[in-house]
C-alpha cells in the first residue's frame, strides 16, 4: 500500500498525519510532494491558527525516505537531483508556513523525520522515542538546505555529531541537544501536543505569525532594516491588541479575531 498525507481540521487546528505504517511511516516521492502541497494549502488560510504534524499510530513520527524507491528516485546524480529538489521545496513549504507547527513525537524519528521536525516551532515527544540520521550508512548526503534546518535547530557541532557518528540518540539526549522542546511520558505525548496547540491557537493568530516571521528573518545575516523594524509596531494597530488590552484589564478571556 503507498503512503499517505492525511488532513483532519478541528475548527482553527488542523492535524496533518504522515501515514505509511507499514514502513513507519517512511515517506515516498509522492507524500513528499503531498506534504509541499498540504502545507502550502494550510498557510494560505488564514482561518487556521495552529498546525500539528504527527506519524500514523504510535510506533513513529516518520523513519525518513522510503528507502526501497531509492532504486528509482535517486539511482543516479540526475534523477537524485529532482528527488532533492522536491525534498527540498516540501521543507520550504513547512518552514514558510504563517502558522505556528507542533511536532507530535511517539517512537522513531530518523532521517527526513528529523528533517521536518527541524522545521516545526515546537517538538513534543515520548520517553521512548529515537532520533538520529544514520545517512553515513546508506552512502548518501544531507544537502545544504536540509542540513541548514538541523544546524540552526542544535548548532553545528551537535549536527555533526548526529550526522557524523550517525548514531540513535534517545529523547533525554535530543533533548539536552535541543532537537526537541519537551518529552513527556509516552502515553501523553498526544494530550501534551494537542493541549500545546491549543494553547497557541487560545493566543493573537497575528502576533503568532509575526514572531515565525521575525524569528525565521534573525537567522538571515542580513541586517534589519528600518521598515522591518517599524513593522514590530503594526500590532497597535489591531482590533486583536484592543480585545486583548480589554480582556486583560477585565480579568477575561480574550477572544481574539486575527484582525
Amino acid at each position: 500500500m503507498p503512503g499517505e498525507i492525511l488532513l483532519v481540521r478541528d475548527d482553527p487546528i488542523a492535524t496533518v498525519t504522515l501515514s505509511n505504517p507499514d514502513k513507519l511511516n517512511a515517506l515516498d516521492i509522492a507524500m513528499w510532494k503531498r506534504l509541499g502541497e498540504v502545507m502550502r494549502e494550510l498557510d494560505a488560510d488564514k482561518a487556521l491558527r495552529a498546525i500539528v504534524i504527527r506519524g500514523a499510530g504510535e510506533k513513529a513520527f516518520a523513519a525518513g525516505a522510503d528507502i526501497s524507491e531509492f532504486g528509482k528516485t535517486r539511482k543516479n546524480a540526475k534523477v537524485a537531483k529532482k528527488y532533492g529538489e522536491q525534498l527540498e521545496a516540501t521543507m520550504d513549504a513547512i518552514a514558510r508556513c504563517r502558522h505556528p507547527i507542533v511536532a507530535m513525537i511517539h517512537g522513531a524519528c530518523a532521517g527526513g523525520g528529523v528533517e521536518i521536525i527541524t522545521q516545526c516551532d515546537l517538538r513534543i515527544c515520548g520517553v521512548s522515542s529515537r532520533f538520529g540520521n544514520p545517512i553515513s550508512k546508506l552512502g548518501l548526503v544531507v544537502g545544504y538546505s536540509e542540513m541548514a534546518g538541523l544546524i540552526d535547530l542544535v548548532g553545528r557541532a551537535a549536527a555533526m555529531e548526529i550526522l557524523l557518528e550517525g548514531r540513535i540518540l534517545g529523547a533525554a539526549e535530543a533533548k539536552d541537544m535541543g532537537l526537541v522542546n519537551r518529552v513527556v511520558a509516552d502515553d501523553k505525548v498526544e494530550e501534551e501536543a494537542t493541549a500545546a496547540a491549543r494553547r497557541i491557537a487560545a493566543g493573537a493568530p497575528l502576533v503568532a505569525r509575526w514572531h515565525k516571521k521575525f524569528a525565521r528573518r534573525l537567522a538571515q545575516p542580513r541586517a534589519i532594516t528600518k521598515s522591518e523594524r517599524n513593522e514590530a509596531y503594526a500590532c497597535y494597530d489591531t482590533e486583536d491588541f484592543k480585545i486583548g488590552v480589554k480582556a486583560f484589564l477585565a480579568k477575561q478571556k480574550p477572544e481574539f479575531k486575527g484582525k
